[in-house]
């Protein structure tokens, strides 16, 4: 089995975290990924100008973790490479009152890609399966149900032509607990620290739980979803 394969859930599969070791790294030392990602970037590059040129499909990639997961490192790492005039980043912040007076996905599909786009989601419309469940913001009867709305919006995006590639950014509770540590000595990351990212470990548990469901019941062959390890 490959890497990739590895990552990768299954259609069907019931996701177990624990069992998902986050310092996992494979066969691939640190200086053999650093060649590695400098290559990926160069054919990402090239990729997108195929894309771009096409104007017949696009990416959207979904970028999901606990908080001090990695997303904006990924996204500033992974997608340095990428033409950002057609490219876009997402991100998700408490909805405002105009878009909880629609569906939850309403505002989620206002920003999908358009043909020839690349779109990352700093965080989602799996919020709604996720906090909103652990918050216990709405009733178990409206959450329980949208992981079937969520993977009829997704197969819709995947039969016009958006490939959707889905990644938990997996980490040690130990290793958050850290990096929250690490931004209040650091005046670059002070900004992203809040007495309610400690607040929120306390619910560790829970949100474990609900990823586990989240990512069980939403990865399709259309939209698949991958645990990278983060550590």
């Amino acid at each position: 089995m490959d890497f990739i394969s590895k990552l990768r859930i299954k259609p069907g599969n019931k996701v177990d975290l624990q069992k998902h070791d986050p310092d996992f790294t494979g066969d691939h030392k640190k200086e053999e990924a650093d060649k590695l990602l400098a290559k990926n970037l160069k054919d990402m590059a090239a990729l997108q100008n195929l894309l771009y040129a096409e104007n017949k499909r696009s990416l959207l990639i979904i970028l999901q973790a606990i908080d001090a997961g990695g997303k904006d490192g990924t996204i500033r790492h992974v997608m340095s490479g990428v033409n950002p005039q057609s490219c876009r980043v997402t991100s998700f912040k408490v909805p405002t009152e105009l878009e909880l007076a629609h569906d939850f996905l309403w505002r989620i599909h206002q920003a999908v890609p358009r043909k020839g786009e690349i779109v990352i989601f700093n965080r989602s419309h799996y919020e709604d399966v996720l906090v909103v469940r652990v918050h216990e913001m709405v009733p178990k009867t409206v959450w329980s149900q949208r992981c079937d709305g969520i993977n009829a919006f997704e197969n819709s995006l995947a039969a016009s032509g958006t490939i959707v590639l889905k990644f938990f950014l997996h980490i040690s509770k130990q290793e958050q607990l850290e990096r929250l540590k690490a931004r209040i000595d650091d005046p670059q990351k002070q900004w992203k620290l809040s007495p309610q990212d400690f607040a929120e470990r306390k619910l560790w548990p829970d949100y474990m739980h609900a990823y586990q469901d989240a990512i069980s019941k939403c990865s399709t062959e259309a939209a698949p979803w991958f645990v990278i390890p983060a550590n």
